[in-house]
């Protein structure tokens, strides 16, 4: 199963792009801080029912040369099956694409970081038709990040930084040194960063001491959760109406809010599912799966058929 710092470790390149510049830069590849980076589809599966899926793809138009894919899969322990499966990956993305292909693996782990630089290949006779070469962040090469000024500065770098080395001596300084400069932004952009960590470290010491350092935060209410604000929000419009109708709304206006926090694209579709809900039961219950999702699709789980099984994930 999917982890949640699994989650974290890839998905930050989706949602907070501007550290693919000096997570790129630590293991020597030059990037414009400008450059373009969109989200590309992440299922390589040619034939069913085989299922193959990257954890992230990204198009990165760099300001200084021609366009590349970075495909970034976080890894977690060793997998004898990875070298065959990453190989397929990067041969079909640039077939497809028709784009020189960058492999990215994200380890927290020093002895999996190690095995996950490779080279992978599989020689017959004699003969090898293909290696391949990843490149690897792990705590070994990321920066430790202890100066509130820095964290302040590449507070996303610093949220990743602090994920990489969640079982490091450093990690209360890391999270310290995030806390003061997150008092220093606005909620908005404070949130995401609160949100990220508190999901991805979950029940961890790491977990915990970042929960305590939060609850000292002025912007954020009692034990400083953005599930807390958004349905003491919603709780606070629903009694103002003053009926059944108006507290369904003041509910989906918390459920929205979570997710709008967590940076989770909500359609038309979904918003409109969301909004015209009268069922609290059902709000309710939406509103505590909106802290843990990792789509926004994932909240009607279970008015849907079960997914498919994605094979050989971290």
């Amino acid at each position: 199963m999917v982890t949640s710092a699994h989650e974290g470790m890839h998905r930050i390149f989706q949602e907070r792009p501007e550290i693919l510049t000096p997570v790129l830069g630590v293991l020597g590849i030059a990037l414009p801080e400008k450059a373009t980076v969109h989200a590309i589809a992440t299922d390589a599966t040619e034939t069913r029912p085989l299922a193959r899926y990257v954890d992230t793809v990204l198009r990165v138009a760099p300001s200084d040369g021609e366009d590349f894919l970075l495909a970034v899969e976080a890894q977690e322990r060793r997998n004898p099956k990875k070298g065959s499966s990453w190989a397929f990956y990067v041969a079909y993305l640039e077939a497809k694409y028709d784009l020189p292909v960058t492999l990215l693996v994200v380890c927290r782990d020093r002895a999996t970081a190690k095995w996950a630089a490779g080279p992978f290949a599989r020689p017959n006779r004699g003969w090898t038709a293909q290696r391949t070469y990843p490149l690897v962040v792990s705590p070994d090469n990321l920066p430790v990040i202890t100066d509130e000024r820095t964290a302040a500065k590449q507070p996303a770098l610093a949220a990743f930084s602090a994920l990489a080395h969640a079982h490091s001596p450093d990690i209360d300084a890391i999270l310290d040194a995030l806390g003061r400069a997150l008092e220093g932004m606005d909620w908005s952009a404070a949130g995401y960063f609160y949100q990220f960590l508190d999901v991805t470290l979950g029940e961890t010491p790491a977990g915990d001491k970042w929960r305590d350092i939060v609850t000292f935060i002025n912007y954020f209410p009692g034990r400083g959760t953005v599930l807390e604000k958004a349905y003491l929000e919603g709780e606070a419009t629903g009694e103002a109406k003053g009926e059944a109708r108006g507290e369904a709304r003041g509910e989906a206006k918390g459920v929205l809010r979570v997710l709008e926090v967590r940076g989770l694209p909500v359609s038309d579709d979904m918003r409109e599912r969301i909004t015209t809900c009268t069922d609290l039961d059902r709000l309710n219950d939406w509103l505590d799966r909106a802290g843990t999702v990792v789509r926004a699709e994932d909240l009607f789980a279970e008015t849907q058929e079960s997914s498919p099984n994605l094979a050989e994930r971290g």
